[in-house]
């Protein structure tokens, strides 16, 4: 027997909660994006007071190790976070590690700006170990709050629910550029630091990143009430733990059209009538690996190859605008980091928001799967043309043809594949696999973080020794470095169109049986125009007798 709450969700009219529960989980991506793109001006406030040299004539300069280790204990525990958290999603209930991983956020942000003492291996060493923490509950927060959303929307317009849930890292990464700024230029203009020379760094900047990191606290603190106040989904409720009524009701609670005395018998019914036991399989067994195999790799190889362009680009913007800086001995520490955070704003304005709001309006008319291979091939080609006459054009003029399409790149980003790749894990599993299914995928993506931003922040360093930047060792130059990130997008666009199927349109339990490599499917899958009409026969749907982790696939 079908579930006809699930239906009569797949088919309800947009609501005030629907748009409460964008907000409470949007609040999560935008703690993520501020905490993950604020370390940039971060770092160079850190080189200055803890690397500096009086009796140098150049400012202090974080050394590449630290600068790559600080990153990369955030990415590696993100790496954890989506894995444990996507995991505990589909065995505890996605509602009680919800509360929980906004707590370790909260925290880790706090104590990232209270890192312990304040000497050079104590200061860098407490905050890496917060920053690890940190970074555990913001991936925590990755397959949550997709798979919350996901099971939450109705079938029309549960990909622009959830690319609007994603696009708050846009006004994340904006916050974080629009703190750094009004936190710097106060400092700045209360110690009169434009006076006291750009190679003096006063003691009072050792307390401005500390400030700048402790914000970013603030927007998590403030949901965590309406988070855990927040019901369970009603498919995992009915789908894992097998309790229709509870679902019906916590629905209807929520869901104001939603009436549960329509749904009573349904759930009486399924309750007493026995019904053979389907097969059941694990994550890692073979059963798994030829329903859900090629869905997974198309998820974790997609995610994969994105993050390695987007990270190695968004989190060392300040490596490729280089040339429009102004050299660093000839602003204070203050003014160094405010034109790290300025750059970060402009491009978060005029692409990266824009980009998201793209996928929002267009996601359910073009479809995933083409503006993830869209996304991909103009990722790559504006890439293209910024490495060829890099080294003969770019780095010896001031053009803003440069900023124009280097921000074309972050726009085709997000209007692209990485948001599609936070949308489509969501969609694709099982209800009793689909959190941990998007942890792998999200996890993944974070592995090509680490390897791109770390990779390209060593790789882009000049090819002669006397042109890299101080501290640094030779690379491949920014040219080369560019066009590796381009042919990774190509690739990403030729793997979207081989393995990607489409999802749109189509409710979550059709989407376990199959997707549509074309994406063509209707409203009414049956024909019928009740809107509680039955699902298709490919739709599984829980039966009597199963164990909690039993759920067909």
């Amino acid at each position: 027997m079908a579930l006809k709450v699930l239906t009569a969700l797949d088919h309800a009219r947009t609501q005030y909660y629907h748009f409460k529960a964008i907000m409470i989980a949007g609040m999560g991506l935008f703690t993520d994006s501020y905490d993950l793109f604020c370390i940039a001006p971060v770092m160079k406030l850190i080189g200055r007071i803890y690397y500096g040299d009086a009796r140098a004539d150049k400012p202090g300069v974080t050394p590449p190790a630290v600068a790559s280790a600080m990153v990369a204990v955030a990415l590696a525990g993100t790496v954890i976070g989506q894995l444990v958290f996507g995991f505990l999603g589909d065995r505890v209930g996605r509602r009680r590690m919800y509360g929980l991983s906004l707590l370790l956020m909260v925290a880790g942000s706090f104590a990232s700006g209270f890192s312990i003492c304040r000497t050079r291996g104590c200061v860098l060493t407490s905050l890496c170990l917060f920053r690890f923490l940190l970074g555990i509950g913001i991936g925590g927060d990755y397959p949550l709050s997709a798979t919350i959303m996901s099971e939450f929307a109705n079938k029309r317009t549960r990909g622009s629910f959830i690319a609007a849930v994603f696009s708050m890292q846009g006004f994340g990464i904006l916050a974080s550029s629009a703190v750094t700024m009004a936190i710097t230029a106060a400092f700045n203009r209360a110690t009169e630091g434009g006076d006291a020379g750009p190679l003096h760094t006063p003691e009072s900047a050792d307390l401005v990143w500390r400030i700048i990191l402790m914000v970013g606290a603030l927007p998590a603190g403030l949901t965590f009430y309406w988070r855990i106040a927040m019901p369970e989904t009603a498919r995992f409720t009915a789908l894992v733990e097998l309790d229709v009524m509870k679902a019906t009701a916590d629905m209807g609670k929520v869901l104001g059209d939603l009436d549960v005395h329509n749904f009573a018998e349904d759930a009486e019914a399924l309750r007493r009538s026995p019904q053979p036991r389907p097969p059941s399989y694990g994550l890692l067994s073979r059963q798994f690996l030829r329903r859900h195999g090629r869905n997974l790799f198309a998820c974790a190889m997609a995610w994969f190859l994105v993050d390695i362009p987007y990270y190695s680009s968004t989190l060392f913007q300040s490596q490729i605008y280089q040339p429009f800086f102004p050299r660093p001995e000839h602003v204070n520490a203050y003014q160094d980091a405010y034109n790290v955070a300025k750059f970060q704003a402009i491009i978060a304005v005029a692409s990266t928001i824009p980009g998201y709001f793209a996928t929002v309006y267009f996601i359910e008319r073009v479809g995933r799967r083409r503006i993830q291979m869209m996304g991909f091939f103009f990722m790559g080609l504006f890439l293209f043309a910024l490495a060829g006459p890099y080294d003969k054009y770019w780095n010896h003029h001031t053009n803003y043809g440069y900023i124009v399409l280097y921000a074309l790149t972050f726009f085709f980003s997000n209007f692209g594949p990485n948001t599609t790749t936070f949308i489509v894990p969501a969609e694709l599993f099982p209800a009793r696999f689909r959190s941990t299914c998007h942890g792998i995928s999200g996890a993944a993506g974070k592995v090509g973080a680490i390897i791109g931003a770390i990779g390209f922040l060593w790789a882009s360093q000049a090819r002669n020794k006397e042109d890299a930047a101080s501290g640094w060792k030779p690379g491949i130059g920014m040219m080369n470095a560019l066009i590796i990130l381009a042919g990774v997008c190509m690739i990403g666009a030729v793997h979207t169109y081989l393995f990607t199927p489409e999802t749109k349109m189509r409710s979550l339990e059709e989407n376990e049986g199959g997707g549509s490599q074309d994406g063509d499917s209707h409203e009414d899958v049956n024909g019928e125009g009740n809107k509680y009409s039955t699902p298709s026969p490919r739709s599984v749907q829980p039966l009597v007798g199963q164990s909690p982790m039993q759920s067909p696939a």
